[in-house]
């Protein structure tokens, strides 16, 4: 939908279709904004189910038309959550992809042990058990050719770190398992036999789209996930199979808490590009040093992928010599800061492109979320009355103010988005402002003075990027254009460039 919205203000569009309405937005403020915003552009909406026209009563009739949408859209959603919690709360399993090492049994209600994929799991218990680092883990995972649960060749971290910390692969007693279960559920159980405890409603998991600037003046899209933890009291225990000693996954996760990565003091030194650099590749650009025997201690930057997997990465990437990249950004923006007016535009032009992310007028957005508010605590009031005076049962006001009080979160939640952006916009304009005035007093003379770590503030207050190309590296961020720098690479392997 970004797309389109982005296709529309071209002008070259003078029709979106759709198959029904409610594919453009199941929210009708969404689709009052989706409208206004296309008449704009002379763009009109038009779908198969359409019930009127344009005129004043054919908006009525689409508009009661998407509220039917609406309201049978959150009564299905709302008997598919009750559905699903009353069969956890009968010890019945309801996940769509059952955790790795585990399979769905035959009716498909309940988990049976895997043991290929549980053996894949005791090794990376057992390697966390031993005090391995994540890199380590991972790294072993890849050389032995261990696909991830999704199948890709490279395990994700956090994938490994939550496998480690998931109850449903901890051991539990009869007992302990009985106290969290309903006396029906602990019946069925086998009170000489542990189980693991998969919990359902245990996070509540919001995803949106969003789109931002790509720092080289067009956007980009992608998904914002919001996490979470519901108290333990509105979570329901399911007991599953268990498989590993209990000793052993609480040694591992005991390892895994207290595993903080030992730093070799002899090697550490200020990074002034520390999460500024990012590879071709996409991943971030992590800092490295190294003192071969007999020789002097050399520092670089490498892709974290292909620091992990090595010459077996798909990535090319060669590491950065951390002198070389460092003095040639350094230099550059160093003449830069001389030019406030240039880094006063640069800054403007971020944070008018932040303000702009995800609305074409802000104000007019924030406006139609507040009259929305304001209309659902208007109409809470009315239902009651109608209650009150015998138009309506309680079931019918209870559904009624049930969505009420959704639409009331949504807006409230649609309010939160733009006041975190104005928000990052003004920590913009705060660090524009910070930024300017404290070169004023350093510059030109106490520029060379910089801490690395000063250094990498400034970069961070420009919301600087250097990506390395074929003949040097591109610079992005609070610079208008990007611009390209000579430099040197170097190989992580021998050090020698």
């Amino acid at each position: 939908m970004d797309r389109v919205r982005d296709m529309v203000a071209t002008g070259s569009v003078s029709v979106v279709f759709a198959q029904d309405r409610d594919r453009f937005a199941r929210e009708p403020a969404y689709l009052f904004l989706l409208k206004r915003e296309f008449e704009e552009h002379g763009t009109k909406l038009r779908a198969l189910n359409d019930r009127g026209d344009d005129s004043p009563e054919g908006e009525l009739m689409n508009g009661i038309f998407d509220q039917f949408a609406k309201f049978e859209r959150a009564k299905i959603a709302e008997r598919v959550r009750r559905g699903l919690r009353r069969k956890a709360n009968e010890g019945y399993v309801n996940l769509s992809t059952p955790n790795y090492g585990f399979r769905h049994n035959e009716r498909r209600d309940g988990l049976v042990i895997h043991e290929p994929e549980m053996l894949v799991v005791k090794k990376i218990f057992h390697l966390a058990a031993e005090g391995c680092g994540m890199v380590k883990i991972l790294s072993h995972l890849y050389a032995q050719g261990i696909p991830s649960p999704k199948g890709a060749p490279v395990w994700d971290r956090r994938v490994v770190h939550d496998l480690v910390m998931n109850d449903v692969y901890r051991p539990h007693t009869f007992t302990e398992v009985a106290a969290l279960v309903a006396p029906e559920v602990a019946a069925r159980l086998d009170p000489d036999k542990e189980y693991g405890i998969s919990w359902y409603g245990q996070r509540k998991v919001t995803v949106r789209t969003v789109s931002e600037p790509d720092g080289y003046g067009g956007r980009r899209y992608r998904k914002r996930k919001s996490v979470q933890w519901r108290p333990k009291e509105e979570r329901v225990a399911i007991p599953v199979p268990a498989y590993l000693p209990r000793v052993l996954v609480d040694r591992a996760r005991a390892a895994m808490d207290a595993s903080k990565g030992s730093e070799r003091k002899h090697l550490a030194r200020g990074w002034e590009l520390r999460g500024v650099v990012r590879c071709p590749c996409g991943c971030k650009m992590s800092t490295q040093s190294n003192k071969p025997e007999g020789e002097s201690t050399y520092h670089y930057y490498v892709c974290r992928r292909r620091r992990m997997l090595g010459k077996k990465s798909p990535c090319s990437q060669k590491s950065l010599k951390a002198t070389e990249v460092e003095a040639a950004v350094w230099h550059f923006v160093s003449e830069l800061l001389k030019e406030p007016e240039r880094i006063r535009a640069g800054m403007d032009v971020l944070i008018e492109q932040e303000r702009a992310a995800g609305a074409r007028d802000p104000a007019t957005e924030t406006k139609v979320w507040a009259d929305k508010v304001a209309e659902c605590d208007r109409l809470r009031s009315a239902y009651q009355d109608q209650q009150a005076a015998g138009l309506m049962t309680l079931d019918e006001l209870s559904s009624k103010l049930e969505d009420l009080e959704n639409t009331r979160r949504w807006a409230h939640s649609e309010l939160e988005a733009l006041e975190a952006r104005e928000e990052r916009a003004a920590k913009l304009e705060e660090d524009r402002d910070a930024l300017l005035a404290s070169m004023a007093k350093t510059v030109p003379d106490g520029l060379d003075n910089l801490t690395p770590e000063e250094k990498n503030k400034v970069y961070r207050m420009l919301r600087l990027e250097v990506t390395p190309a074929s003949e040097g590296y591109q610079v992005s961020g609070a610079l208008g254009a990007p611009c390209a720098l000579s430099g040197g690479h170097l190989d992580e392997t021998t050090g020698v460039e």
